[in-house]
């Protein structure tokens, strides 16, 4: 599970939460789910990736060239320039020569309260890159450029730099709480309207290596509050065959990368839906793991997930990027409506890792509260019940498990709910990690393409 209320992206959002449970107290239609506010899209979510030669082609280049092929990226081409970087991980400063890329302006169908990037790439060893936002609010003014992450696929100590999120990033009507920007008080009725990111590729000065960046976008979104979801009907009956892998059986390996594999539950997830793709670290990759230690592999996810700030592996964009450093896989970050849409998925053979929080009591057969937990949904029975592969179970042969459809639908949709003291803390409104290869059949693009994905 990850960590409690203590991280700083939970916190914050708590404290948001609170602010709206004030005001749902004088609005019982609040209260019970319902909008202060003028009506809103029926998919509050917006999603914009930009991946083709032509999207790479069109944002303004600053040393950078867009290379066409069957997977188009930007690299770099020529240095725009050097700079210094002390990185605050390993007390070292060091000169980098660098490019840029910035996206042309989106317009969200949904002006947002939040937004979440994520980024596919390929970094070579003393190369990294940094994501950056700047948005228009609903008042016209701009906010600063925020930093989304810094991010390198490896971390020899010698050549890269520390991977990480960057903290107390704010300037009075915004924030970034680790990998998600936030608007502060939801309640003004004050969006995000439009954003560009910005993608600056570094390299050791006069170094021939280049990052490939493959994907860059963004999920925005403007979920009601809500601490309760209307009840969908089940659709659907399948089962996916994904790996089953425990973090409670790390607990205490490598305490370094967020104590151990009892906080593991994001890179345990994502290693079974690598390997349902097919992928998996090679001998070479894992020879730095024990080897008296089951599943060497989960190890290495925590290993190369890790944000050196946030000091946990559930920074969402970095699961979503080290999916992507597997060959020709794809990650990102976003959020689905309702599990009619997450069912539609699970047909066309693509199963979700989804991020949720409760208390023990409210999802039967758990056997555990968490103030933030991911697992891997794998499928549906005939009654509808969620089959998923939950990474906090005591072995690998007990991680499949089924949870009632009510019950799971809400905790995981629900963007408000009360923690064991009876306070309003935050949930994560649907929020969800897709890994899915780059070449896909006419099914999984259109089931991808219905929830916003392309």
């Amino acid at each position: 599970m990850d960590r409690a209320d203590d991280m700083s992206r939970r916190t914050v959002l708590a404290a948001a939460a609170a602010v709206a449970a004030v005001a749902a107290a004088a609005s019982p239609s609040l209260a019970a789910g319902g909008m202060s506010r003028a009506p809103r899209a029926e998919r509050p979510v917006s999603n914009r990736f930009w991946t083709s030669y032509a999207d790479w082609s069109a944002g303004t280049a600053n040393g950078t060239r867009a290379v066409a092929g069957a997977r188009p990226a930007v690299q770099i081409a020529k240095a725009a320039g050097r700079t210094e970087y002390a990185d605050p991980h390993t007390g070292k400063t060091a000169t980098w020569e660098y490019a840029q890329w910035t996206s042309p302006l989106h317009r969200p169908a949904v002006p947002a309260t939040e937004l979440v990037a994520s980024w596919n790439a390929r970094t070579p060893s003393g190369t990294w890159i940094q994501v950056e936002l700047q948005g228009t609010y609903s008042d016209k003014k701009k906010t600063p450029w925020y930093v989304l992450g810094r991010w390198a696929s490896g971390d020899d100590k010698g050549k890269d730099i520390r991977r990480t999120s960057v903290d107390d990033q704010s300037d009075g009507k915004s924030s970034i709480w680790t990998d998600t920007f936030s608007i502060d008080d939801t309640t003004t009725g004050l969006r995000l309207t439009s954003y560009r990111l910005r993608l600056t590729l570094y390299r050791k000065p006069g170094a021939e290596a280049t990052p490939t960046v493959w994907r860059l976008g963004a999920m925005s979104s403007d979920v009601p509050d809500r601490f309760t979801v209307p009840a969908s009907e089940p659709g659907l009956a399948k089962e996916l065959t994904v790996p089953r892998y425990s973090q409670e059986i790390h607990a205490g390996q490598y305490p370094e990368y967020d104590n151990g594999g009892e906080a593991w539950c994001s890179p345990t997830s994502s290693q079974m839906i690598i390997e349902y793709w097919g992928r998996k670290p090679t001998a070479a990759d894992l020879a730095w793991v024990d080897p008296s230690y089951a599943d060497p592999q989960v190890c290495h996810a925590a290993r190369y997930t890790f944000d050196y700030q946030y000091a946990g592996c559930g920074n969402w964009p970095f699961n979503a990027a080290y999916a992507s450093t597997y060959k020709d896989l794809q990650g990102v970050v976003t959020r689905l409506a309702s599990l009619t849409e997450l069912e539609s998925l699970i047909a066309a053979g693509i199963p979700a890792i989804t991020s949720q929080s409760f208390l023990k009591e409210e999802l039967t057969g758990a056997g555990y509260g968490t103030a933030g937990h991911l697992m891997t949904v794998i499928g549906f029975t005939p009654e509808g019940d969620v089959i998923a592969n939950d990474p906090a179970s005591a072995s690998d042969a007990k991680v499949r498990r089924v949870y009632k459809r009510r019950e799971w639908e809400n905790i995981w949709l629900r963007t408000k709910r009360y923690n064991s003291t009876g306070k309003v803390v935050s949930g994560t409104g649907g929020v969800c990690y897709l890994y899915f290869p780059a070449k896909l059949s006419a099914a999984q693009r259109d089931a991808l393409a219905a929830v916003g994905i392309r």
